[in-house]
């Protein structure tokens, strides 16, 4: 099992909230593009999200404060 450091992806951020939200957002967006080009793998979604996300490839906007 692939065992995540939430701080060191929070690094930056305010928001466990906004995290989960683009982890999963990008998580559908991967499968959506896997069943689209018909790609097998066994790697999951999730942790591909969370792999560019630790590695600065996508970046989760937060909302501002005055919108919470």
């Amino acid at each position: 099992m692939h065992k995540v450091d939430v701080d060191s992806l929070l690094q930056g951020k305010q928001s466990k909230y906004a995290l989960v939200v683009g982890v999963a957002k990008r998580a559908r967006e991967i499968t959506q593009t896997f069943e689209e080009e018909q790609i097998v793998t066994e790697d999951k979604p999730v942790l591909i999200a969370i792999k560019e996300i630790e590695g600065h490839e996508i970046n989760i906007l937060e909302p501002d404060e005055d919108e919470l």
